[in-house]
């Protein structure tokens, strides 16, 4: 009887003991979760997007980021942000040889991977053993993603913004439907007709639109796609030659993105960028692109 008694104990100490792990491993999820973003409907993610007047700021990650020890363009960096940081990410999709969409910047292989040449002359299986360097040139572990992945892997935890590239709109669109990725994946337009394609394949998704100038704002303005599903790039700052732009946009509800990435991000030194950033900030911008979201989340934080 006794050694019965000591059996059972046994078990209910064991029980605990699992609960025990496994309520430490929900609390551990949590606290990595806590920057993810997602949604459950295109009224949600046009919510998020939507101009509100209450200076708020949002952040993108220019090519997915360049953070220290991190390729642009890579799962790794992207996860690396989301650990300190809610971000989205504005990534680079390319095709192989053989028409696989995979992440890549450049249109060869040189600056961003121990490979040299043109991406577009290799297959996918060509690719796999390539590897790519971070900002300072070093080789990482890191692989190239495929845009599959990325859609995969964001689920549940960013949105992924994807610029204009050499990907035909029809690919891209047909990749976003396999995975009913619509709420976690905008795309970036430069023209009302790129716009007008989209919205017309993917009703409600956010687009990413140029409007630096009034050409380009004009050109927006008659394709006919609700100001609801936009956020709008108005240039590496806000000043005189953007402010009315800016100011009509905002009326309509559009959240203005300057980019950092050709002008304060390629400062040398972290103490000049962060002094250009602080000084580009009180222009009140309502998203910030950059190569390095984490510098730019720690004057936002203050």
């Amino acid at each position: 009887m006794e050694t019965k008694k000591k059996k059972i104990m046994g078990a209910v100490k064991f029980q605990y003991f699992f609960l025990f792990i496994l309520f430490g491993q929900c609390l551990n999820a949590q606290k990595k979760n806590e920057n993810y973003i997602s949604f459950k409907s295109a009224k949600e993610v046009g919510s998020y997007f939507a101009y509100k007047a209450d200076n708020s700021v949002l952040v993108s990650a220019h090519r997915g980021g360049r953070e220290p020890g991190f390729p642009e363009n890579s799962i790794e960096n992207f996860q690396h942000v989301l650990e300190y940081m809610p971000a989205f990410f504005e990534i680079d999709p390319r095709l192989t040889k053989d028409s696989v969409i995979v992440l890549m910047h450049d249109a060869t292989l040189d600056r961003t991977t121990d490979m040299s040449g043109k991406l577009a002359d290799y297959t996918w299986a060509e690719l796999q053993s390539v590897r790519l360097k971070d900002n300072k040139g070093n080789v990482t572990s890191a692989k190239i993603p495929t845009l599959e992945d990325v859609i995969v892997w964001s689920k549940g935890k960013t949105v992924i913004n994807l610029d204009k590239k050499d990907v035909p709109p029809h690919m891209i669109v047909a990749l976003i439907k396999k995975h009913k990725a619509e709420k976690h994946v905008m795309a970036t337009v430069h023209t009302g007709a790129q716009a007008r394609y989209y919205s017309d394949h993917l009703p409600g998704i956010m687009l990413s639109v140029f409007c630096r100038n009034e050409k380009e704002y004009e050109d927006i303005l008659i394709c006919g796609v609700p100001w609801k599903n936009m956020i709008a790039y108005v240039g590496p700052t806000i000043d005189e030659s953007n402010k009315r732009i800016v100011e009509n946009l905002r009326a309509k509800g559009v959240r203005c993105m300057v980019s950092y990435a050709p002008t304060h991000d390629t400062l040398n030194a972290m103490e000049e960028r962060q002094d250009a950033y602080k000084k580009d900030m009180e222009k009140r911008p309502d998203i910030i692109e950059s190569d390095f979201p984490l510098e730019i989340w720690s004057i936002l934080k203050k």
